[in-house]
Order: structure tokens, then C-alpha cells, then sequence
């Protein structure tokens, strides 16, 4: 079986560290290849990443608002290739997908990780991308709140799937024991470290986390916050730090390809989003043993189990974010309990194996097994 995975993908994060760990978890006789939109070459680190890995990878020549060319080129490249299953990431690859997979006479499915409404332009895409899944052969949502959402916005029920994301267990087996002074260099300190990653975009939620630092810092003398990532909020965050008195005691390193060496040193992760999927931040950092404090939203509550591997707070209060993370920092013990019942717990429930097994399901559903030998045959 060949699947063909199309995305725009702007740098390599959770989605694109999805989509690779889905591929090498899958049987050996299911090929996978990657296109990308180029995203003004942008693509370019996700598609590196994949041939690293060991699969195809190309980056597409045309893109929106060349629909006829970018429809034509994909097309052009699923029967060539013979492709068996496309699957689509985001609202791009939905609406210039779809027609492309009609044209090859080949199933659809889209995976849906939520929408965030950042601005007006992301709205309007993403209300046209809510039309569009109506007529997907599939959709896989990969948290049951997110899927709750899918069906509200028409997709028929039989469609819709529910597979949640994989937690990279492996890359935190073998910890690097120079992370941790990478990270406090990072963070400026050597006290604990509150870590907080992601586009620093408005759905995401760092503007509270920079409102309840002062409260956090105020209760723990020595601790310092760094927050890994970048997006059109960098510049004002680092505006309001700097208002509050804190630029040393709270860092903005900007975005990391190496926070697999750091997530593991930090002392408690925070999510203080206001919208959310099912976020693989919250995935790795359990997978790394830390405790996390996030916002009760979307597909969160399914990964942090509050009282047990973190806690859950309002989405907006940054009051109730700085008393629950501040509890974890005085308390080492309750800590190290979470974290470790954490990596048990993605463990048991978000593995890629499992994740595989229900792709493969979906798979048969949609392609006769002979047609599949058949690809694999040729």
C-alpha cells in the first residue's frame, strides 16, 4: 500500500513528528511519501527530516492561488506514483487535496488537530476547511473533543475517526545529561525551570502564562520561566516582560530543533492555551516524565490527568495557572509522582503502535486488500 501525505508545513513540529512516527510504525509492506506546499521554502527542515528517515519526500512546485496548477501537479503525481490513500493536513492541503484525489480516483482522509481562529485570514480558512471535511472519506480527529467538533461542524458520524497522536517514547529513553545545563544557561539560573513551547501565536496562551509569572516567580525565588517558540506574539510578550521587570527571570530563546534534550530537564511544563487538538507538547513532556500544568481544553484533559499526572486549570486565569504550578515547584515529591505516572500513562494510551493499528483499520476500510497488493505488486 503507498499513502501519500500532504501538508504546508512551515517548520518541523508536532504535526510533522506525527506524521513521520505514524510512517515507521506502520508494516513494512506500507509505503509512505511526503509532499509539502513550499511555504517559501520553509518546508524544506519537515521534507529533510522524512528522507532522514527513510521515506520519499518532495516539495511541490505550485500552491495557492494557482488552484488550477497546484490540483493539476498533485493529480500529476498520485497516478504517476500510484498512490493508494491520500491524507491531508490543514486547510490547504484539504482544499487543493480533495479535487486531486477525485481526478486520481483515490480515497481522501483529513486529519483534523483543531482549529484556532488566530485572525480573521485563519477563520475564513478555517470555515471553508469545515466545509470541505463534509466530504472527506474520512476524517481522523485526534482527540474525542476535537471530534465532538467535527461533527458539529456536518461531517457525517460514520466518517468521523478518533486516533489520537503518539507519544515519541523513544526520544526520551536515553536522557543527555548536558541538557540540563543547556537548559538552565537557557532559562539564566540554575533554580527551577518552568517550560512552556509552541508558536507564540494567540491561541496559544502566553500572554496569561507572562501575567502569572510574577506570581509564580514571586512564591519561588529561584525559579525562572523560558518559553521556546516564535510567532507574531514574540515581540509584545517580550515587550510585556520587560514592562514587568522580569527580563531576567523570564527567557524567550525563540525556537528550538533540539527541545528533545531540554524537555526532560525541565521541572514542571506548562500549556496555557486557549485552544488545543490534542497537544504533543503535553505528549512528550508526560513522555519525559514532567509534570504539566495546561489549560482544560479541547483534546487535553485526554493526555493530562489533573491530580495525577498534572493539573487542569480554567483556559484564561492566570491566577489558577500560577497557584497550581507554583504547588508543584514546593513540592518535589508530588512532582516526581506525576511525572512518572505521566510515562506510564502515554505509555498504556498513545503509542504509535496502537496509532498504526487504527490507521490500519481505516486503511481496509477504504481500500479492497487486492488493490493494495496490487500497488505493493508494481
Amino acid at each position: 500500500m503507498h499513502i501519500v501525505h500532504l501538508t504546508a508545513s512551515a517548520l518541523y513540529g508536532g504535526p510533522e513528528r506525527q506524521m513521520l512516527g505514524l510512517a515507521a510504525a506502520l508494516p513494512s509492506d506500507h509505503a509512505s511519501t511526503f509532499l509539502s506546499f513550499s511555504e517559501k521554502g520553509r518546508c524544506r527542515p519537515f521534507l529533510a527530516a522524512a528522507r532522514t528517515a527513510g521515506f520519499d519526500a518532495a516539495e511541490l512546485r505550485h500552491d495557492t492561488p494557482d488552484f488550477r496548477s497546484s490540483v493539476r501537479e498533485l493529480t500529476a503525481f498520485l497516478r504517476g506514483n500510484v498512490a493508494d490513500v491520500l491524507i491531508t493536513h490543514g486547510y490547504k492541503s484539504n482544499l487543493l487535496g480533495r479535487p486531486a484525489a477525485r481526478r486520481a480516483g483515490i480515497p481522501i482522509v483529513s486529519v483534523s488537530r483543531g482549529w484556532t481562529g488566530e485572525n480573521l485570514k485563519v477563520w475564513c480558512y478555517e470555515a471553508i476547511d469545515r466545509l470541505h471535511l463534509r466530504f472527506m472519506d474520512r476524517v481522523v480527529c485526534v482527540s474525542a473533543g476535537q471530534a465532538e467538533r467535527v461533527r458539529r461542524a456536518g461531517v457525517p458520524v460514520e466518517r468521523v475517526r478518533m486516533i489520537r497522536n503518539g507519544a515519541r517514547l523513544d526520544a526520551f529513553t536515553d536522557l543527555d545529561p548536558a541538557g540540563r545545563d543547556l537548559l538552565r544557561g537557557l532559562a539564566g539560573g540554575d533554580g527551577p525551570v518552568v517550560l512552556a513551547a509552541g508558536r507564540l501565536s494567540p491561541e496559544k496562551g502566553f500572554q496569561v502564562l507572562v501575567e502569572a509569572a510574577p506570581t509564580i516567580l514571586a512564591a519561588v525565588a529561584s525559579a525562572r520561566l523560558v518559553v521556546f517558540g516564535d510567532g507574531p506574539l514574540r515581540g509584545p510578550l517580550e515587550r510585556r516582560v520587560t514592562a514587568l521587570g522580569l527580563a531576567d527571570r523570564i527567557r524567550l530563546p525563540g525556537f528550538r530543533e533540539d527541545l528533545d534534550r531540554l524537555l526532560p530537564w525541565a521541572d514542571v511544563v506548562v500549556l496555557p492555551s486557549l485552544t488545543e487538538g490534542l497537544p504533543n507538547v503535553a505528549l512528550e513532556a508526560a513522555a519525559a516524565g514532567v509534570p504539566v500544568v495546561a489549560t482544560a481544553v479541547g483534546g487535553t484533559p485526554e493526555v493530562v490527568l489533573s491530580g495525577r499526572t498534572g493539573f487542569l486549570v480554567p483556559a484564561g486565569d492566570p491566577n489558577a495557572l500560577a497557584v497550581r504550578v507554583a504547588e508543584l515547584l514546593g513540592n518535589e515529591g508530588l512532582a516526581r509522582a506525576f511525572g512518572a505516572f505521566g510515562r506510564q500513562w502515554v505509555e498504556e494510551h498513545f503509542s504509535f503502535a496502537a496509532q498504526a493499528r487504527a490507521y490500519n483499520r481505516l486503511f481496509a476500510e477504504l481500500v479492497p486488500a487486492s488493490e493494495a497488493s496490487a500497488t505493493c505488486a508494481s
